[in-house]
C-alpha cells in the first residue's frame, strides 16, 4: 500500500505521522462491527467542554445495509462519489449546537466534535484502516434523508475501509493520491508569545 508519512521537524508518534487521507479503498475487504465499534469508542473518549460530548455519528455499512449506505452515498457530491463507491463504511459527523444540561448555545460543539473525529481517524490507523474526511456533501439532503434534528450541524462525512493500490484510481484523483503531502512551515501558523512572531523549533 502507498505510504505517505509526515516529514516533521521533530519525531512524532507513528500513528500521527502515518495518518493521511487516501481515496483508494478495497471494496473486497469489509470492516468488521468490532472495528467500527473501536472507531466510535475512540471518538467517545475525546475531550469536550464540560464533558458534554456534543458529537453524534451515523454509520452506514454497505455489507450490512446496502440500501441505507446508498442513501448516504447519494448525499455526496459527484467528485467524492467517484472514489467513495469502494469504501465499505460511511460515517456522518454531527455537532450538537446546544448544551445537553441547560439547552444554551454551545459554541464549542464543532471544536469538540472535530477532536472526536480525529480520535476516530487515528484509531483507524491503529487498526490498519484508512479514513478520509469530506466536506463535499449535501447537508440539507442528509438531514432530510436521515431525519437529523435541526440543532445538530452536519459537519463532515468520513469514508472508512482498507486501503487499495493507487492504480485502482484514475485521472486527477489518482494524481492527488500519488502527490507528495505538504504543510505550511510551523513558523507560518504557530506564533511565539504574540501574533505574527514565528515560533521556531529548538
Amino acid at each position: 500500500m502507498l505510504k505517505k508519512p509526515a516529514h516533521t521537524q521533530v519525531p512524532l508518534h507513528d500513528i500521527i505521522a502515518r495518518r493521511w487521507s487516501p481515496r483508494a479503498f478495497d471494496p473486497a475487504r469489509p470492516v468488521s462491527r468490532e472495528q467500527v465499534t473501536a472507531l466510535l469508542e475512540a471518538a467517545r473518549w475525546a475531550p469536550s467542554c464540560f464533558g458534554d460530548q456534543p458529537w453524534r455519528f451515523i454509520v452506514w455499512d454497505q455489507n450490512r445495509d446496502r440500501a441505507s449506505w446508498d442513501q448516504a452515498f447519494d448525499c455526496l457530491v459527484e467528485f467524492n462519489q467517484q472514489w467513495v463507491k469502494h469504501a465499505p463504511v460511511l460515517v456522518s459527523v454531527l455537532a450538537d449546537s446546544l448544551f445537553t444540561g441547560n439547552g444554551k448555545p454551545n459554541r464549542w460543539g464543532p471544536y469538540d466534535t472535530g477532536a472526536a473525529s480525529e480520535n476516530l481517524c487515528l484509531q483507524a490507523v491503529a487498526l490498519g484502516l484508512a479514513a478520509h474526511q469530506m466536506g463535499g456533501f449535501d447537508a440539507d439532503k442528509l438531514r432530510r434523508t436521515f431525519s437529523i434534528p435541526e440543532q445538530f450541524q452536519c459537519m463532515a462525512m468520513i469514508a472508512v475501509g482498507y486501503q487499495a493500490e493507487p492504480d485502482t484510481l484514475s485521472g486527477e484523483i489518482k494524481e492527488s493520491e500519488l502527490a507528495a503531502r505538504s504543510r505550511r512551515p510551523l513558523e507560518q501558523t504557530c506564533f511565539d508569545g504574540t501574533w505574527g512572531a514565528p515560533l521556531t523549533a529548538g
